[in-house]
């Protein structure tokens, strides 16, 4: 059986790239985000980008490096107020954006890993999110249909992996990413400690390796933290 594991971040992407494809990016604010891919993503130039990501990253990181070389046309999206960029590329109409509720971004991407096509929710009703959408009553209450999030490719950063591609996220690292592995018709996951068959505990596997196709040793681990606040400490 080849190998699962590649050299380079870039030799991780080799042959996947293509204008117009849709890629899901990993990521809960900063924490999380496949710092090593997305540069790479960035260098190979690809355009007409749809990428589905909870948000696009914050001034000069992340998903950002994407916007600035105007290579996204398209995000799928549900929180995006930290991004200067995005905000300008919206309201002058360069970029699409299609804006779902946090929750319900999260049940289409794991309803694409699971092969669900739509379900029904209340996240919404009665608002701009459920214009266009089909709406069912179910005991009396009314519900919006949202359909399942597929993509070409997932890139997502993951604390261990082993040479099956079993990977263990770590803290807020585990939102988003588990699902988008499983959403990909190729998955990408960058990690930061490639470890030796079976040392993984079973119990402690958040995705399972034959979800993963491809997996790299990550070059960026940052870790941004978006906003900072400290405070003096008080003396003893």
């Amino acid at each position: 059986m080849a190998s699962k594991i590649f050299a380079t971040p870039v030799d991780a992407l080799r042959d996947l790239l293509f204008d117009g494809m849709t890629i899901m990016s990993g990521g809960f604010g900063l924490s999380g985000n496949p710092e090593s891919l997305i540069p790479e993503i960035r260098k190979a130039g690809v355009k007409g980008l749809t990428i589905i990501s909870n948000n696009a990253g914050a001034d000069g990181f992340g998903l950002w490096m994407l916007l600035e070389s105007r290579q996204i046309r398209k995000m799928i999206s549900s929180y995006v107020g930290e991004n200067k960029l995005f905000e300008q590329q919206y309201l002058s109409g360069e970029l699409e954006l299609e804006l779902n509720p946090q929750g319900t971004l999260a049940e289409r991407i794991r309803a694409g890993g699971a092969g669900i096509p739509a379900f029904f929710t209340k996240t919404g009703v009665g608002t701009v999110v459920a214009e266009g959408k089909p709406i069912e009553i179910f005991e009396g209450e009314e519900y919006v249909r949202e359909t399942w999030l597929c993509a070409d490719l997932a890139i997502v950063k993951a604390w261990k992996a082993d040479p099956a591609g079993n990977l263990m996220f770590r803290k807020t690292a585990r939102n988003f990413n588990p699902n988008m592995a499983t959403a990909g018709k190729v998955t990408v996951a960058e990690v930061e400690e490639i470890v030796e068959a079976g040392a993984l505990d079973p119990d402690c596997i958040h995705t399972p390796g034959i979800y993963v196709d491809r997996i790299v040793k990550s070059t960026v681990n940052e870790k941004r933290i978006e906003k900072l606040t400290t405070r003096a400490r008080e003396a003893a």
